[in-house]
């Protein structure tokens, strides 16, 4: 059988003819006008990409090829948490993300009967023991690498203001936690970054600072291994081709850094939707803003996506909202073949161009924050605070004036709406005055004002 050229009649155009094309058929308009827009980190998008800029990222794949469906629960009781567990793996899930709030949750009952050498298990400790640690890993025994530790000291300090105990106390249980020999040990939490407002080449360059801390106080205690591969969780917002771009410059941006320390290049990215633009009113909304952020999260290169129910942000867990969530990706990864390519954004003009100029506004300011003492220090003066204050209130403001569009909220809205009866869960940023190290970064979305005034009226 021969090989046809299908293009074969058909004469190359050059960047400088199409651009020669458009602005002919603006009749004299300015192209840049009418037909460039600038995104808030700076980049100017433009009508149409060509090949003659040459951009190609080929390194920025997953490290499997497959990416995984992630679970959340809540371990508040251990044996209620398994069975649920057990129920969303018979379900299609095949990883659990999951919570346990203190050190008496019984690690032999919450895993109980869960194949964890097949299962991966994404771990999220509201406190820090190396004791209960060791007993997990104790626990899982070969399967190790099926566990996902996510210690994250220095997210614990920018969510809440505070360590766990304190400076000393946290980082010397977190050297004996990395000494265990676990491969997933240290996460990097920069979906919360994302949700309290960073633009996104605020949430790659706080990310990688984020790890750089880490990586540089594992070289100075002698704990840093090659093997260990570091998480990045990440959230994704709804511009569906810049977060596409985001997460592959992730991986561009952890390569460069991961070389200089000698260390496993290839990270983890378990991405989550963003809650920023999560409403409470005209909430079916939300499915439709679940899907593409989740489908930007495996086109970026995600190695586990977990959805977010629809009614999440006023609703308490439920049966019906799980599931929901739980089909959205099912439906992506059986009926939708986004499990046969590797790289399906690969040699895109349009994405591999913000894939690289993401990469490069991360990485100067990057190391504009090494240049000033580095994360923490930034942090503990209130730098990071306010310049991710700064880009909330941009975006604010674009919310305000119907530049950012949340339909049933901003614009569109029923009046016939009323959710006073059917809030289970308080929506809003919480104040719980507290005396804290710093200022806490703190996440709010877009819809709370206009909600709780909403809320007063019905």
């Amino acid at each position: 059988m021969t090989k046809t050229k299908l293009f074969k009649d058909f004469l190359p155009v050059s960047s400088k003819e199409w651009k020669q094309k458009i602005q002919y058929d603006l009749k004299g308009a300015d192209y840049n006008e009418k037909l460039v827009w600038e995104s808030p980190e700076g980049i100017r998008v433009k009508p149409f990409y060509h090949q003659d800029e040459g951009i190609y990222t080929a390194s920025v794949k997953r490290a499997k090829g497959h990416w995984n469906i992630a679970q959340s629960i809540y371990a508040g009781d251990a044996k209620k948490a398994n069975v649920k567990a057990k129920e969303f793996l018979a379900k299609g899930a095949e990883s659990l993300f999951i919570t346990i709030p203190s050190d008496a949750v019984a690690i032999a009952v919450l895993l109980d009967e869960i194949d964890v050498s097949t299962t991966k298990i994404y771990c999220n400790f509201e406190f820090l023991s190396p004791d209960y640690i060791k007993k997990v890993l104790d626990f899982v025994g070969d399967a190790s690498d099926s566990i996902y530790l996510n210690i994250d000291i220095i997210g614990k300090l920018a969510k809440t203001g505070n360590w766990f105990q304190n400076l000393e106390d946290d980082h010397r249980k977190f050297d004996l936690i990395a000494q265990m020999g676990a491969t997933h040990t240290v996460s990097i939490d920069v979906g919360h970054y994302q949700n309290a407002g960073a633009n996104m080449t605020q949430q790659l360059a706080y990310g990688l600072a984020h790890a750089n801390e880490y990586l540089h106080h594992l070289a100075n205690s002698k704990s840093v291994r090659k093997g260990q591969t570091f998480v990045f969780q990440m959230a994704a917002g709804s511009n569906y081709f810049f977060e596409i771009g985001k997460l592959r410059a992730l991986r561009i941006l952890w390569q460069t850094l991961a070389r200089e320390y000698g260390v496993n290049e290839k990270c983890h990215i378990i991405a989550t939707p963003t809650r920023r633009n999560k409403t409470l009113y005209d909430y079916n909304t939300n499915m439709l803003r679940t899907t593409t952020e989740t489908m930007s999260a495996i086109l970026g290169g995600a190695d586990t996506v977990m959805n977010m129910p629809y009614d999440a942000i006023y609703h308490k867990n439920n049966e019906f909202g799980d599931r929901i969530a739980m089909n959205q990706l099912l439906l992506l990864k059986e009926e939708s073949y986004f499990t046969k390519v590797e790289n399906p954004a690969e040699g895109s003009y349009y994405i591999e161009s913000l894939t690289s100029q993401l990469a490069q506004k991360a990485l100067a300011l990057f190391k504009d924050i090494e240049r000033n003492g580095g994360l923490l220090k930034q942090l503990k003066a209130g730098i990071i605070q306010k310049k991710i204050k700064e880009s909330a209130a941009k975006e604010q403001a674009m919310f305000n004036g119907q530049k950012i569009v949340l339909v049933g909220t901003n614009k569109y809205q029923n009046e016939m709406d009323n959710m006073t009866e059917t809030m289970q869960l308080y929506p809003f940023v919480k104040t719980n005055p507290q005396k804290t190290l710093l200022e806490p970064i703190i996440a709010k979305r877009f819809a709370e004002t206009i909600e709780q005034n909403r809320l007063k009226d019905e």
